[in-house]
């Protein structure tokens, strides 16, 4: 109990300015709500009684903490943690172990199974594991998503292992300033569609110091974010950081002012990438991905600006336009020859590319690595492989 106390007190030392405020918190354990914490029983009820709790309880009365005690594991049927919260900071403190059911008949909502709406000021830690045990449904064409997070702005998520997640591990949508860092995400290659964040209508968001291996996409950026900063984050294996995939049905979407930094790329499928459908209208701009690292990735440089895998926008020259978008420092080795591959729409092209300081060997004994390109238009200096398409500075 005494770790328990110690790590809420510094979180709140972490998220208000004034420490003498520390000592002043409301402590909702689930334990006392009924939860029996065995493994075997569902706990979801007495989850939900303490969160009602919590959530109706005064920020004059200290900060309220929603407590799952070390020690404990808890199995939680699909569940909504609703708000908004009578707090403007809410604080959850996982230091036990939350699993899914195995049994894919007690899953009543097969698109969610944890989902938080509506908490402004949330704030999720601890040294505990949130476990999807999602292997029962990587055969299967539903969309579970583990931890979903809907308008919830100012939200952080620190610490914590996600695992095995049916399909997405975290998505977060229609949220505005978000922090996440210090996270371990983990499902086996083989497993499919288990995104490690998915991020889409949000804005200003923060993702750093995290290390994802997953079967899919380490963090995916999708239609109406901005302002997303990601650094320093260990991805493979799994599919690399993507911009999209954007435009599909021919939808108009956007993302813009995407930085990614200081990132690290093992063994993925890919590594800085951005997809758009064939058909689609929109833009991707203004982003950038710089001093990245990558070792055995099969396409560490990739544009595809005609994703059209089911050749259902054959004719089209519709395209999602994307300009404004700089790779610099980029090194490491490819598992194939083909280390940048840049394809754009004949109709539309990519504009203002640029191609810095790039230099990426084949880890392939004996051979080298080349690049491809269509209706680029940028620049490129210091770039190995040579991209010729593009004017060289």
């Amino acid at each position: 109990m005494q770790g328990i106390v110690l790590t809420i007190l510094l979180m709140i030392f972490m998220l208000i300015a004034s420490p003498c405020s520390c000592a002043r918190t409301q402590v909702f354990d689930v334990v006392r709500y009924g939860a029996f914490g065995n493994g075997k029983t569902d706990d979801s009820q007495a989850f939900l009684r303490a969160w009602s709790d919590m959530c109706k309880a005064s920020r004059a009365r200290g900060i309220p903490t929603l407590v799952i005690p070390r020690g404990k594991v808890f199995q939680l049927k699909p569940v909504a943690f609703l708000g908004p919260c009578n707090s403007n900071i809410v604080l959850v403190l996982v230091e036990g172990t939350i699993i899914a059911p195995v049994n894919t008949q007690e899953w009543k909502d097969k698109s969610m199974w944890i989902q938080f709406s509506n908490v402004n000021g949330l704030s999720i830690t601890g040294n505990g594991n949130i476990d999807g045990q999602g292997s029962v449904w990587w055969k299967s064409c539903f969309p579970n998503k583990a931890l979903h997070f809907n308008n919830c702005n100012g939200l952080q998520l620190t610490k914590l292992r996600h695992l095995n997640s049916p399909r997405n591990h975290i998505s977060i949508s229609s949220c505005n300033g978000v922090h996440i860092s210090h996270l371990n995400i983990f499902a086996p290659e083989e497993s499919p569609n288990t995104d490690g964040i998915d991020i889409s209508t949000s804005r200003n968001i923060e993702i750093n110091n995290s290390v994802i291996q997953t079967g899919d996409d380490c963090i995916a950026i999708n239609e109406g974010s901005s302002y997303i900063n990601v650094s320093s984050v260990a991805c493979g294996p799994g599919h690399g950081i993507s911009i999209g995939s954007l435009g599909q049905n021919g939808k108009y979407e956007t993302v813009e002012e995407v930085h990614v930094r200081d990132c690290n790329f093992t063994g993925t499928q890919n590594g800085a990438r951005i997809k758009t459908w064939k058909g689609g209208s929109g833009y991707a701009r203004k982003i950038t991905f710089e001093n990245i690292r990558v070792r055995n990735s099969q396409n560490p440089i990739i544009i595809d600006q005609n994703y059209d895998p089911f050749g259902t926008n054959a004719g089209s020259q519709k395209a999602v336009k994307v300009s404004d978008v700089t790779f610099k420092d980029v090194r490491g080795t490819a598992a194939k020859e083909l280390a940048i591959d840049l394809t754009c729409s004949q109709g539309m092209g990519c504009t203002n590319i640029v191609l810095d300081e790039i230099d990426i060997q084949s880890s392939i004994p004996g051979k080298r690595t080349y690049s491809h390109c269509d209706n680029v238009h940028g620049t490129a200096r210091a770039c190995n492989p040579a991209v010729p398409c593009v004017a060289s500075s």
